[in-house]
């Protein structure tokens, strides 16, 4: 049976013609799974009985199993799920003032083995179904009760931009007003620089936010930390940003981790001002959180304080962000590594 959550409301038009059903019947069905959130046919009451039974007969609608749930002291929510062939993934609900944030994960496992990052420990498994993708959702949306989400990321676990078709079809189910209905400017893509996905990115026709983890201001150390480098290196990487921002109007975030001794010192604050002057994009710094499978360790404050004053000092938009979750395996992947061991 196929998971009638891998199918877009375009798809659903073609297959509910073809059973000599209306559009409307479409529109009906695709908001019981995504506004309502049913999951079961039968729950369906404005479709007829012939209809449902259809559905029954020709899809399943299952939901992830949630494997584990911890809540740190600061309200952040990590799921561990379990999908259908064994395999974990991750997501994570963030509380911050008005937001109500769920970051995703479009991979299980992660192909691209970042220096630093525990998501690729346990190695690359697959891509995530299109119903897998939006199932975390569903499934985070299920434990707020009164409260709605207002914002969608993508910095779980895997390279969205290597998973594309999947991600953005649940991209356009998210953002769907019979789907999840948040706008394109609340969703966010973040890649590792991915440049052929992020020029492809820019010609769809969304105005979604593109993040892009950096982590070092040149080549050399970015290569240490992200073998990605190698193939598409920061020059490059920054020319296809800069045309991102130019042809969606959208400002391109840089998440940068600071690591004690490694990269933020003033020659990095300095070649970091070269990459982000004049032009529309901002600075997300973090404080590393260490995994202990890698040997960095996040920046001592004396560092953060020096660095953010350099680059406020040469006009760069910066945000410090606090850290989340640290007592729950905050970190992108340790939940997941820690129970594939």
């Amino acid at each position: 049976m196929k998971d009638i959550r891998n199918y877009s409301l375009d798809e659903f038009d073609v297959i509910f013609n073809g059973w000599g059903e209306t559009a409307y019947r479409a529109k009906q069905t695709f908001s019981w799974l995504y506004q309502k959130r049913v999951d079961s046919f039968d729950l369906m009451s404005n479709l007829s009985l012939e209809l449902r039974k259809k559905l029954k007969d020709n899809f399943s609608l299952n939901r992830l199993k949630l494997d584990r749930l911890q809540e740190s002291s600061d309200a952040t929510k990590k799921f561990l799920f379990a999908l259908e062939d064994g395999n974990l993934i991750e997501s994570v609900l963030i509380p911050v003032k008005e937001r109500l944030t769920a970051c995703l994960s479009s991979q299980a496992g992660c192909p691209f083995s970042c220096g630093f990052c525990a998501s690729g420990i346990a190695g690359f498994k697959r891509n995530l179904r299109t119903g897998e993708i939006t199932g975390q959702l569903l499934e985070i949306c299920y434990t707020l009760k009164n409260s709605a989400l207002t914002n969608v990321v993508f910095m779980g676990i895997g390279e969205p931009l290597d998973n594309y078709e999947n991600v953005l079809k649940a991209i356009r189910i998210i953002n769907a007003p019979q789907g999840f209905n948040i706008g394109a400017r609340r969703i966010t893509i973040s890649t590792c620089g991915i440049i052929p996905g992020i020029k492809r990115l820019s010609a769809e026709g969304l105005q979604i936010e593109l993040s892009v983890s950096l982590h070092a201001s040149d080549d050399k150390t970015r290569t240490r930390l992200m073998p990605v480098n190698k193939k598409y290196p920061l020059e490059d990487l920054i020319i296809a940003c800069k045309d991102y921002a130019a042809l969606t109007k959208r400002q391109v975030t840089f998440e940068y981790a600071l690591i004690k001794g490694l990269n933020c010192s003033k020659e990095a604050a300095d070649n970091l001002v070269k990459l982000m002057s004049d032009w529309e994009c901002k600075v997300n710094l973090l404080v590393y959180n260490p995994v202990k499978e890698f040997p960095y360790q996040p920046a001592e404050e004396r560092e953060i304080e020096f660095f953010v004053w350099l680059l406020r000092k040469k006009g760069i938009v910066v945000t410090l962000r606090k850290s989340r979750g640290k007592d729950i395996d905050g970190a992108c992947g340790q939940l997941r590594a820690k129970y594939l061991k």
